[in-house]
C-alpha cells in the first residue's frame, strides 16, 4: 500500500502506510510535494510536521518517503546568501516565484553552475582522514573557504587530487583508497552535531565593542548568553550592533519568527553595512536565515537547526562563529504548537515538557574546541539568544530554562529604553559566570588593575542605585557630600560609560583597553573628589559640570584623539586638590 494521508491537522499531518519509516526523515506530502519531517512513528502511522502551507491539502494525497533526514549542504557559495528556515535561497525562489513565494518551490543550497579556484593541500598517497582539510577556496575577499573531508567519511590514503584549477562544488576533487569520492560540497543532518576533537574551557573573551558587556558582562568565546527583553528594547539593533563589531570571523544571524517588517529591515541593511575589520560589504563574511512569523510554524523550528549547524562547519575551518538567534521565544513557541497538535501532555503555560532539555541541545553545540584532522586548528561558536517574554516578565518559562543553560544574562530593561539610555541592559539584572575563567586573561593582556576597576565601579552603581532611591523620596539636599559626590561619578558612569549610541561614528564600538582607560578616568575623579573634600573644598568646586561634561565626552573620541585628550582631563582633575583655577 502507498503511503497516503489520513489526517491534517494545521501544519502537522498523519500519513497511512509508513511502515519501516525513521523518525526525522524528510517526505514530500500531497501532490504538490510540500516537504515534511517525521516527528513520530505510531504502528504505520507517521506524524509530519510540514515545513510550507498545508492549505488546500486533503485527506487521501500521497506521501513520498525520501530515506533521509533534514540535511544542510555545506560548501563555497553559502556566504552573503540569504536562506529561509529550511535552508532555500530567498534570492533564487524570489527569482523563480516572484515576490510572493509559492509552495513546493525547491532549490539547492548553494550554486551548481559557478566555479571556484581550488588550491590543492594534500599530496597523492597522504594518510587523510574527516575533518582533514584537503584544498582552498577564496570564498569571498575576506574568507579563505577550507575544503574539508566530510568528518563520516573513514581515514584513508589519498588516490587522487585534483590540481590548481576552476571546479564547481560537484565535480571530484579528491578520491580516496578506499573508495570515498569527496566534492567540495557535502551534506549535514541539522539535528546532529558535528563531531569535534574535544572542547576547551572559556578563557578568553568575546570583544563585542559594547563598554557594557565587555566590561561588566563579557561572554567567553565560545560560551552563550541569554538576551531578554521586551517589547521596544532595542534586541534586534544591539544583535545587528554585535553582527558589526564582534571579533568574530563569520556571522550566522537567525531572525527565527520575527515580525515581517523587522525581517525586511535586516534584508535591507545589512548589504549596506561596511565591514569595519576588513571593509567592503558586511555580507561578505554573513549568513541569513529568515524565517518571519507569518511563514509556516514548523520550518520556524527548524530554523535553529539549520543555522548551527552552518556555524559548525565554519567553526571546524578554524574560524570563530557569531550565531545570533532573535529570538528563541518564537522558537518555543512554535514546539508548543507542534507538541499541542500532536496532543502531548503540556508543562508550564502550555510548552511542552521537553523545553528545557531542546534549549539545552541547541546551546550545547556551542563552544571553542580543537577541530578534526590535519593541521592542528581552533575554531569556535559564540551563541547569543534574543529572547521575547510576554510584557517583559522574565519569570516566564523560556526566559528561566535559558538563564539555567547559558552562561551570561544581558537584561535588556524597558524603564532604560524609555529613557533613550541604550543598550537597555539592566547593570543589577545582568550577569556573567565566565569572568572567573577569564580574569586570567584579562589580567595578562589588558592590566592588573582590571579586576579592580571593575570591582569598583560595580560598588559604585550599586550604592547609586540604593541612594537614588532615597533622593526620589527627599532630594539630594538631604544627602551628605561624599553621598553625592558618588551620586554623581555614578551617573558619569551611566551616561559616558554605559550609554553607547549604535549610530555614532566613533562611539558605536570601544577597544576594550580604551574601555579600560575611560574606567581610570572616571574612578581618578572619584578618588580626588572625596580627597578634595578632605581637604575642604566645597562641592561646588569640585563637581564642575565643565570637567564632568569633558568627562563624559572622552567616549566620542577616536583612538588617536583620545589619549591627548584623556591627558588634558587627568591634569585638570588634579587641579582639583591642587588649587588651581581650572581653565574654560
Amino acid at each position: 500500500m502507498k503511503p497516503y494521508i489520513s489526517r491534517i491537522s494545521g501544519v502537522l499531518v498523519v500519513a497511512k502506510g509508513m511502515s519501516g519509516a525513521k523518525m526525522n526523515e524528510i517526505v514530500k506530502v500531497g501532490k504538490e510535494g510540500l516537504v515534511g519531517e517525521i516527528i513520530r512513528l505510531k504502528g504505520d502511522l507517521a506524524y509530519i510536521q510540514v515545513y510550507e502551507d498545508t492549505s488546500g491539502l486533503f485527506v487521501g494525497e500521497p506521501v513520498e518517503r525520501t530515506y533521509e533526514p533534514l540535511q544542510v549542504e555545506l560548501g563555497p557559495g553559502l556566504l552573503s546568501n540569504a536562506y529561509d528556515g529550511v535552508q532555500r535561497p530567498l534570492d533564487i525562489l524570489r527569482f523563480k516565484a516572484g515576490n510572493f513565494v509559492s509552495r513546493g518551490l525547491s532549490a539547492p543550497a548553494i550554486s551548481r553552475e559557478k566555479k571556484w579556484h581550488f588550491i590543492p593541500k594534500v599530496k597523492e598517497n597522504e594518510k587523510v582522514s574527516g575533518g582533514e582539510i584537503i584544498g582552498e577556496v577564496m570564498e569571498t575577499h575576506s574568507i579563505v573557504h577550507k575544503i574539508m573531508i566530510p568528518p563520516n567519511i573513514p581515514e584513508g590514503k589519498v588516490k587522487f587530487i585534483a590540481k590548481e584549477g576552476e571546479y564547481n562544488v560537484d565535480e571530484i576533487i579528491c578520491e580516496l583508497d578506499n573508495g570515498s569520492k569527496i566534492s567540495m560540497s557535502h551534506k549535514w543532518p541539522v539535528r546532529n552535531p558535528r563531531p569535534y576533537k574535544r572542547k576547551l574551557e572559556p578563557t578568553r573573551p568575546l570583544p563585542t565593542g559594547q563598554r557594557v558587556l565587555d566590561f561588566f558582562f563579557p561572554v567567553a568565546l565560545g560560551g552563550n548568553a541569554a538576551l531578554p527583553g521586551g517589547f521596544g528594547t532595542g534586541k534586534t539593533v544591539l544583535e545587528q550592533t554585535l553582527a558589526k563589531y564582534a571579533l568574530v570571523e563569520i556571522v550566522i544571524y537567525i531572525g527565527c519568527g520575527e515580525r515581517g517588517n523587522e525581517m525586511a529591515d535586516v534584508l535591507t541593511e545589512f548589504p549596506h553595512l561596511e565591514d569595519p575589520f576588513h571593509g567592503g560589504p558586511l555580507m561578505n563574511r554573513t549568513i541569513l536565515v529568515v524565517n518571519t512569523s507569518n511563514m509556516p510554524v514548523a520550518a520556524r523550528e527548524a530554523s535553529i537547526y539549520v543555522g548551527i549547524t552552518m556555524a559548525e562547519y565554519y567553526r571546524d575551518m578554524g574560524y570563530n562563529v557569531l550565531l545570533l538567534a532573535d529570538s528563541t521565544s518564537r522558537w518555543a513557541e512554535a514546539l508548543r504548537e507542534i507538541s499541542s497538535r500532536l496532543e502531548e501532555m503540556p508543562g508550564e503555560e502550555g510548552f511542552p515538557p521537553y523545553l528545557a532539555a531542546k534549549l539545552s541541545q541547541f546551546y550545547e553545540r556551542t563552544g571553542r574546541v580543537i577541530c578534526l584532522g590535519k593541521p592542528e586548528r581552533e575554531g569556535s561558536v559564540t551563541a547569543i539568544g534574543a529572547v521575547s517574554p510576554p510584557g517583559g516578565d522574565f519569570s516566564e518559562p523560556v526566559t528561566q530554562n535559558t538563564l539555567r543553560i547559558t552562561g551570561a544574562l544581558w537584561a535588556l530593561d524597558t524603564s532604560l529604553a524609555y529613557r533613550r539610555h541604550y543598550p537597555a541592559i539592566n547593570w543589577l539584572r545582568s550577569y556573567t559566570l565566565y569572568y572567573g575563567l577569564m580574569e586570567e586573561w584579562y589580567k595578562k593582556n589588558i592590566g592588573e588593575d582590571w579586576s579592580e576597576l571593575r570591582r569598583r565601579a560595580s560598588e559604585i552603581l550599586q550604592k547609586d542605585a540604593e541612594l537614588q532611591e532615597i533622593v526620589q523620596l527627599v532630594g539630594p539636599d538631604a544627602l551628605e557630600e561624599p553621598e553625592r559626590i558618588l551620586l554623581e561619578t555614578g551617573k558619569i558612569i551611566r551616561e559616558g560609560f554605559l550609554s553607547q549610541s549604535a549610530f555614532h561614528e566613533t562611539d558605536a564600538s570601544c577597544p576594550i583597553e580604551k574601555q579600560r582607560e575611560m574606567m581610570r578616568v572616571i574612578l581618578n575623579f572619584y578618588d580626588t573628589a572625596m580627597e578634595g573634600l578632605r581637604k575642604g573644598k566645597t562641592l561646588e568646586e569640585i563637581l564642575n559640570p565643565y570637567l564632568i561634561e569633558k568627562i563624559i565626552r572622552l567616549k566620542e573620541l577616536k583612538v588617536e584623539d583620545f589619549e591627548r585628550e584623556k591627558n588634558e582631563v587627568l591634569k585638570e582633575i588634579k587641579n582639583l586638590i591642587e588649587f588651581e583655577e581650572i581653565k574654560r
